[in-house]
């Protein structure tokens, strides 16, 4: 969406996301998980959640049908709406991260340029931004089908729905691949806690942050 404000300037403050980040003793990271509707990408962030609040650390997560329950309400599933749903949670992310929350964003997020626009606004503040990848065959997301949304899509009961008649295009290149179909929903966390761990986002001694 193109900008249209005019006359308008970031205004800093005096505390820094360093200054944040002492306070929490942790960096802010935004971890986004994205899958076909049912693939298990809320259930890993609530699991995650938990497993991170065990170990003393700040998290949040922005789930695909909360936001679109409140500051995305007027947006709809057209590719143009779309694209304008994950520009705004990722700058809800990028909000969060600066604050010093690890941020767990669950979206289908179905186009890759999208997912690379939230991907280049992280990198262009330095700010930590994790792909995850909650791989699942069409099949087993549709024998799941949690909400019965498959169910009315194959009905014609919803149009432009992922996977059904609305494309999925798959990270190239995640930082992380999950198999939901065949992993279990501890080994998803433990993964993810290990590469957080590998990664120093834990803790504050092995990674700068920006002033």
């Amino acid at each position: 969406m193109k900008n249209v404000a005019t006359n308008v300037h970031w205004h800093s403050g005096d505390i820094t996301r360093t200054d944040r980040a002492k306070l929490l003793g942790q960096l802010g990271a935004t971890l986004w998980f994205t899958g076909l509707s049912g693939s298990g990408k809320s259930t890993i962030a609530v699991a995650l959640e938990k497993a991170l609040a065990q170990h003393n650390k700040l998290s949040y997560r922005l789930d695909g049908d909360n936001i679109r329950l409140g500051i995305n309400n007027n947006l709809g599933f057209s590719a143009e709406d779309r694209t304008e749903n994950i520009r705004r949670v990722g700058e809800i992310s990028k909000l969060l991260v600066d604050a010093g929350v690890i941020v767990l964003s669950s979206f289908i997020s179905p186009y890759s340029a999208d997912r690379d626009a939230v991907r280049k606004l992280h990198k262009e503040s330095d700010m930590p931004f994790i792909e995850i990848f909650v791989d699942c065959p069409l099949s087993a997301a549709e024998d799941r089908d949690p909400k019965g949304l498959y169910k009315k899509a194959r009905a014609g009961e919803i149009k432009q729905f992922t996977g059904i008649d609305a494309p999925y295009e798959a990270p190239s290149n995640p930082e992380l691949h999950l198999h939901s179909d065949s992993q279990s929903l501890e080994t998803e966390v433990a993964l993810i806690m290990d590469f957080l761990t590998e990664r120093g986002l834990l803790t504050l001694q092995h990674q700068a942050v920006e002033d």
